[in-house]
């Protein structure tokens, strides 16, 4: 059972997990005076890794006083293009959506995760009533009024609720209980940043090939990150190869469509899986971030999803608070969880179908994948609705954000 708590250690939330999702979440919470804890220690990981912020993530960081620090940074993405390369008989023509259809300047914005990380770090570090705990947590134990997060160099911090940010390979989700179903695919995605001869024109490129899909995402300049998804032993062969032969390969797959390209940053070589949960809290804990759902790298959908999870804590929390209800309750969560489990829901669908099409082979899938794509290019509502729903889904109202405080 948990200690009688230190008065300078009793927090309202205990965030363990110190990525974009916990810093994020962190942040949320701290900027509406509610007194958290961010456990976790700053490491970034340097893989070539880079996130597209879609336009409501983009908002909801603004509102908590990051963007500036990320903006000059990140890569706007006017334009997306996706070309049928799978060689199937019933290929449609190459689709491009314009982020001003919708009355956009981009959909979103490419950066380094690791940018995007260290931005926000430096964000927590200046914000009141927030309070970094630069340790990993041990164990979470929870009691009655409080739960109690332990950490490995002998600390112990107290809070009515403890928000898991601690990964994929959770250890405060897995210690609770919570089921969950996870899934892998025969693929790899190879990740790196790219410089070419070419302008990109805030262009992002997605080729369907029959390995998955083949990404380019605009960055700053003439750079632009790369996520090709193909099959493990395809992968681990690309990976293999040094810098300049690589940098052929992906020159060679992207139809010389930015002329020669050369590697300019870190690499990494992400093994593709999902995770889901059957529920995304339990007794004085809620999972955020890749706790609570993993995805392939496909879609710019993974820590978009995150920041949703973060915004609609934000909203759960603060409401219980100003209603001097127990933030921790399972009843003053209810309502984060069904939204959080639909959302998740309907996004991992989303990106399960899409890739395990493009592996199928199949004819008739093909073929529906095909229309689908014919349909969303010549069909304008259609075509305006698919891209409202990709970019713009509500992240807790960062206008109210600012009034609150």
């Amino acid at each position: 059972m948990p200690q009688p708590p230190r008065e300078d250690r009793v927090f309202a939330v205990a965030v363990v997990g110190a990525g974009a999702a916990g810093l994020s979440a962190a942040l949320a919470l701290a900027r509406d005076g509610i007194p958290t804890a961010l456990v976790g220690r700053h490491a970034p990981v340097a893989d070539g890794r880079t996130v597209a912020l879609l336009d409501g993530s983009v908002r909801f960081l603004d509102a908590l006083g990051a963007w500036g620090g990320i903006a000059p940074q990140a890569g706007p993405l006017a334009t997306l293009q996706i070309i049928d390369d799978t060689r199937s008989l019933f290929r449609p023509p190459p689709a491009r959506f314009h982020a001003g259809e919708i009355g956009l300047d981009a959909f979103g914005w490419n950066v380094e995760s690791r940018l995007l990380v260290e931005a926000l770090r430096r964000q927590a570090r200046a914000t009141e009533h927030l309070t970094l705990f630069e340790s990993d947590a041990a164990e979470a134990v929870a009691g009655e009024e409080f739960s109690e997060v332990r950490l490995v160099d002998g600390g112990r911090v107290s809070a009515r609720l403890v928000v898991a940010a601690d990964g994929g390979r959770s250890p405060l989700r897995t210690a609770s209980g919570i089921r969950v179903r996870d899934w892998s695919y025969p693929q790899s995605a190879i990740t790196t940043i790219l410089a070419h001869d070419r302008p990109h024109g805030n262009v992002s490129t997605e080729f369907h090939t029959r390995g998955g899909p083949f990404t380019l995402v605009p960055l700053p300049k003439n750079r632009s990150s790369l996520v090709w998804v193909a099959a493990e032993g395809v992968a681990r062969r690309l990976s293999a190869l040094d810098d300049a032969a690589l940098a052929e390969a992906v020159t060679a797959q992207a139809q010389g469509m930015l002329g020669t390209m050369r590697v300019d940053g870190p690499r990494g070589l992400v093994p593709m899986r999902g995770l889901s949960v059957a529920t995304p809290t339990a007794h004085r804990l809620a999972l955020v971030g890749e706790a609570a759902h993993v995805f392939p790298p496909i879609g710019a959908q993974g820590l978009n999803l995150g920041l949703r999870d973060a915004a609609a804590l934000r909203d759960a929390v603060l409401g219980a608070v100003r209603e001097h209800r127990d933030p921790g309750s399972r009843a003053a969560l209810a309502g984060f969880a069904r939204a959080r489990r639909l959302d998740a829901a309907l996004r991992s669908t989303a990106v399960d179908t899409l890739n395990r099409s493009l592996l199928a082979d199949l004819m008739p899938v093909d073929a529906l994948r095909g229309v689908g794509l014919l349909a969303m290019s010549a069909i304008g509502p259609l075509r305006r609705a698919v891209m409202r729903e990709g970019v713009l889904p509500r992240l807790g109202a960062p206008e109210q954000m600012r009034a609150s405080r």
